[in-house]
């Protein structure tokens, strides 16, 4: 059985990612796939719009058999730390034979290429790289001129501004480090961009999913000069009808302003809480944080108003929003920089946490019970025998878990469910 592994975050699932699943068992001939999503946080430093459990749903009735769920420490990473993640589940699952990944190019050995160049940092684009440091620019910028410098190509300014490409780059290299013999493919993302905030036909963003869902079914929103009526829900879905499976509308359907949508505002007060208890030398401990980043927080502390008010007053030329939202996160769920170290000596992730799966999913899972040399987790009253490093990345995503359900339930004033209690989604 050939088997090829899908890195997603399904925020919210839309026919993009319907087409990404079918192409993907296509263009490697694989038989079928092993989906590892991230939880209730996404990459790009926020909470999922939806519970995870309520996406992996949409995901297995779209047709895939089995969802695993990539840890908060991760999957409110950076890209590189993302795919690192990512990768180190899939390959210590023992069965996986390959990955496919969506990338704006479609180019997969010019992402390879890039990919071994940034691994393997020769000393010509290490000089580019740190001079460009030097001169302040934040690191994907310098990262993107060393490699237009070193490889004299103009156009790959483009290619490396684009998410999709630059997440497919750090997966490559994530595979290229580990030695992996996990084979990796890629196919184009199809005509929607990842940043796109209008609905296309037939594919559109996420981004532009979310965006419609946002106040959908709310009376009044105020813009910056006066207030306007928003859609009804019932309008929303009717266009969003040729943009999502039926399984997805009727998800959004009977779980909005019931379940969904989680937005970083949500968790404004939280953030303020956490960071009164903080000082100037406490905030450097968290991922991804700076010095520079940590004194402007402390010196704006008296400035915060909201989540997303605080990203856009902090950012600068070097920090850009993503980052110091992924920052907040880390903050906020208590994932430190020597969290991240321990795991990768650790090996990467050290467990295979179950989402959901389809009936003959379990034929997957008897799979990955045999050859996997991590821990399968169906249960969370059965992980007695998890490493102490395993029950470190097992309490974050318990904690973090909790703390996006205990936001649904002040805002919906819906009945809390603890995450001992939340249930493995059959279909």
């Amino acid at each position: 059985m050939k088997i090829v592994g899908l890195i997603t975050e399904y925020n919210p699932f839309h026919n993009g990612h319907l087409y990404h699943i079918e192409k993907a068992l296509e263009v490697t001939g694989a038989d079928t796939a092993i989906v590892v999503m991230s939880g209730n946080y996404v990459q790009r430093g926020a909470p999922a719009i939806m519970p995870k459990h309520l996406r992996a749903e949409v995901a297995l009735e779209a047709g895939v058999p089995l969802v695993l769920e990539l840890p908060v420490c991760y999957a409110c990473g950076s890209a590189e730390y993302f795919a690192e993640g990512a990768v180190s589940l899939l390959e210590q699952l023992g069965c996986i034979d390959c990955i496919c990944f969506g990338s704006e190019c479609g180019d997969y050995y010019l992402l390879e290429k890039i990919a071994h160049i940034t691994a393997d940092e020769p000393e010509e684009y290490r000089s580019f790289l740190q001079a460009n440091l030097k001169s302040g620019l934040s690191f994907p910028l310098a990262r993107q001129a060393a490699l237009k410098s070193y490889l004299q190509d103009p156009s790959l300014d483009e290619i490396l501004e684009q998410p999709n490409n630059i997440l497919g780059i750090e997966y490559i290299k994530a595979l290229y480090r580990r030695k992996s013999p996990i084979g990796a493919y890629t196919i184009k993302r199809k005509v929607s961009g990842y940043h796109d905030k209008d609905l296309k036909e037939g594919y559109s963003s996420a981004s532009a999913i979310r965006r419609l869902l946002a106040y959908a079914g709310s009376s009044v929103h105020m813009t910056s000069d006066k207030p306007y009526d928003e859609p009804e829900l019932s309008e929303v879905l009717t266009r969003l009808e040729d943009q999502v499976p039926p399984a997805c509308i009727r998800t959004l359907e009977e779980t909005h302003r019931v379940r969904y949508p989680v937005y970083t505002g949500d968790f404004s007060l939280l953030f303020r809480y956490k960071l009164l208890t903080e000082t100037r030398e406490s905030l450097k401990e968290y991922m991804d944080m700076t010095e520079e980043l940590a004194n402007r927080m402390v010196n704006h502390a008296n400035d915060f108003i909201t989540f997303d008010q605080f990203c856009d007053l902090l950012k600068t030329r070097e920090l850009t929003y993503s980052r110091i939202s992924r920052c907040m996160l880390h903050i906020l769920l208590d994932i430190r920089a020597a969290d991240l170290s321990l795991y990768k000596e650790a090996g990467g992730c050290q467990y295979a946490r179950v989402l959901g799966f389809r009936k003959e999913g379990a034929k997957l899972m008897a799979r990955i019970k045999r050859f996997s040399s991590i821990p399968l987790i169906t249960k969370l009253t059965q992980t007695e025998g998890l490493s102490e490093t395993a029950q470190k990345m097992l309490r974050q995503d318990m904690f973090a878990s909790d703390l996006y359900e205990s936001v649904i339930t002040n805002k919906y004033k819906m009945p809390f469910v603890n995450e001992y209690c939340q249930q493995i989604v059959r279909v």
